[in-house]
């Protein structure tokens, strides 16, 4: 039976112990000697990542606690551990030290001794030579760090450098006999999805020789490349306008795949894969039109694609398998797993989930893609109307909305299962995930339309999809609010301060003031901001230089330890909030950096900020949250 409640304060079996309890994150997924192995983010330890081994139906972890898997160069990471068939290595958080594990498993053994300033990540195995193949970042000895290519002795310990020169490497990869080694670099101003340049090379011991850039430079960005044979390199590209597939042998380089479609991604992190190496002239590849995503077998030689017959909305961390491929797939109407995939029967095999998900029939709300004009352009978002099959609203009462904007910002909004969206949606809001200008997934120019706009295009495009769920009378255009992290959480302030649209606003560890965060982040992103915005720009495009403009009630959540955005940029956004008699709450979380990894944070963030939008919309959540003190008010 059907109950009608207020919009808001509808009961949900999605409860934030149920989204964080169960639940854990997979990355960088790997296959070596029949075995599988991946990252396992885990909330209920702290945010811990172990590294797991997956044979035989069972599983092992490789890294007992306190270790920690996860590297810190670029700040984010990436490329945390490497396999061979009798050994793991890998970075732990804690020093950013290489360890070894002994396979099966063993207790886990230094080999790096660098010191507190020295990173290690995107680690690849070179069976031929012995050793392992990195990227080395150094603090201390320069202005900003200094970043190499460098080769590990797993024996001893030594580090050889065998690439400098160059602010930033990532994507090294090793043929086949381990003769020839290609990967990307690139400098100050650029980004990696900017311009990146690839370099291919012969590896012997004494280093590389016959160096050559294959293609790329400061306006093409080349993604992953793998060697598809001893002699030949596929790689992506967006010269074309879009990512797409290219080849590089001794006859020259060719566009083995045109296509108006992407298969490439941002390259946030050092194992950032989107494509996998199937055959001689094949690759299994995620192909995205339009921010949505399909399993192709693209033919290098022919220029074909073929979809693969499975249906999911994402496919990360693409590996070889001894029968196909593998990947963690994400769901639409279930959480994210770790998949493979027969290649010549189309069998599909769930090796792993994040947790068990039992809710009843229809509680999910399923994801709409709409298109609507912004400007002069057309912008895209994910729509989720509200959903609980044991609730529905007041006859003529319209769902408020809580509109979301992703990170990067050259990020995307996807249409995997998220139960950020679903904890709403399912207590009756609707909620507008938007791929606003700057997005990935539609090709170079959208993502450029953000280029010198940041807080111009992305709040137009924000506005303009409420304006057309309200032309539709889908949403309540009085009970309007807006979400964002990082990058998104700038979006939120600048939407809030820039338009009258939203009535309310919640902001992750978000940017109110541009030139300090220009003065104050870490190198990877310390240009980031001059190409989004010009520095002339920098006071008038600041949420904490418009606080006169901002009206609406606003929270805060922010970790003590976040080095991509310091704290200082809440604490100064609160404090002019506060000042000015607006209602403000500000939630500081110890020991978290750019984004809560401890489940009790992570359980405080969502409740908070459901418990301030009741406030602020007039209804009582039917959960039991905890109190939120918010200044300038009376009900807090």
């Amino acid at each position: 039976m059907t109950t009608v409640k207020p919009y808001g304060a509808w009961p949900s079996p999605i409860t934030a112990d149920v989204m964080l309890s169960a639940f854990v994150s997979f990355s960088e997924l790997a296959y070596r000697g029949g075995a599988f192995f991946w990252l396992e983010g885990r909330p209920t330890e702290a945010g811990r990542s172990a590294l797991v081994r997956y044979a035989d139906g069972k599983r092992q972890d490789l890294t007992p606690e306190p270790f920690n898997a996860r590297s810190r160069v670029h700040e984010y990471g990436g490329g945390a551990f490497a396999v061979s068939d009798d050994t793991a290595w890998f970075v732990n958080f804690e020093d950013q030290n290489v360890y070894a594990v002994d396979l099966p498993g063993s207790l886990p053994v230094r080999v790096t001794s660098g010191d507190a300033g020295e990173r290690f990540g995107g680690l690849v195995r070179d069976d031929a030579g012995g050793c392992l193949i990195a990227v080395r970042e150094r603090h201390g000895i320069a202005e900003e760090p200094v970043n190499d290519l460098v080769r590990i002795d797993p024996a001893t310990g030594t580090v050889e450098v065998l690439h400098e020169g160059h602010d930033f490497y990532a994507g090294h990869r090793l043929s086949a006999d381990g003769t020839r080694i290609a990967f990307l670099v690139w400098d100050h101003p650029n980004m990696p999805w900017d311009g990146t340049q690839l370099v291919a090379a012969r590896l012997g011991p004494d280093g590389l020789t016959e160096e050559t850039v294959v293609a790329g430079g400061i306006d093409e960005s080349v993604f992953q490349p793998q060697w598809i044979s001893d002699d030949r390199v596929v790689y992506v590209s967006d010269e074309s306008g879009f990512w797409n597939l290219y080849s590089y042998d001794a006859s020259g380089v060719y566009h083995a795949v045109p296509d108006e479609a992407e298969y490439g991604l941002p390259l946030w992190r050092l194992d950032t894969r989107a494509y996998v190496v199937a055959g001689p002239r094949h690759v299994v590849a995620q192909r995205i039109e339009d921010g949505a995503a399909e399993l192709v077998v693209a033919d290098v030689e022919q220029g074909m694609t073929s979809p693969l017959p499975v249906d999911y909305t994402s496919y990360r961390s693409l590996t070889r398998t001894d029968s196909g491929v593998a990947f963690i797939a994400g769901r639409r109407d279930d959480v994210a797993a770790v998949v493979e995939l027969e290649l010549s029967t189309g069998r599909v095999e769930v090796l792993a989930s994040q947790g068990a998900v039992d809710f009843p029939a229809g509680t999910f709300s399923a994801t709409e893609t709409i298109r609507f004009p912004s400007g002069d352009a057309t912008a895209y978002a994910n729509f989720y109307p509200p959903c609980n099959p044991a609730c529905t609203g007041p006859p003529g009462a319209l769902p408020p909305l809580l509109v979301t904007s992703h990170g990067g910002p050259t990020g995307a909004a996807t249409r995997d299962l998220g139960f950020g969206i679903q904890y709403y949606t399912s207590r009756g809001w609707a909620v507008l995930d938007v791929n606003y200008g700057g997005s990935t997934g539609f090709g170079r120019a959208y993502r450029e339309r953000l280029n010198g706009r940041w807080g111009i295009v992305d709040v137009e495009d924000c506005v303009a999809g409420v304006r057309h769920l309200v032309f539709e009378g889908r949403i309540d255009p009085d009970r309007v609010a807006i979400r964002g992290g990082s990058a998104g959480g700038y979006t939120t302030l600048a939407a809030l301060a820039f338009s009258r649209t939203f009535r309310a606003g919640a902001v992750h560890y978000g940017i109110g003031d541009l030139a300090a965060l220009a003065r104050d982040t870490h190198k990877f992103e310390s240009r980031y901001i001059h190409r989004l915005v010009d520095a002339a720009d920098f006071a008038d495009r600041s949420p904490l230089g418009h606080v006169d403009g901002l009206d609406c009630p606003t929270i805060f959540f922010q970790g003590s330890d976040d080095r991509i955005v310091p704290p200082n940029q809440a604490e100064k956004m609160f404090g002019a909030l506060r000042e000015k008699g607006i209602p403000v709450a500000y939630l500081l979380f110890e020991g978290e950096g750019h984004g809560f990894r401890k489940v009790e944070n992570a359980r405080r963030a969502i409740e908070a900020e459901y418990f301030f939008f009741g406030k602020v919309f007039g209804f009582e959540p039917d959960d039991d949250l905890p109190e939120v003190h918010v200044k300038n008010v009376a009900w807090s």
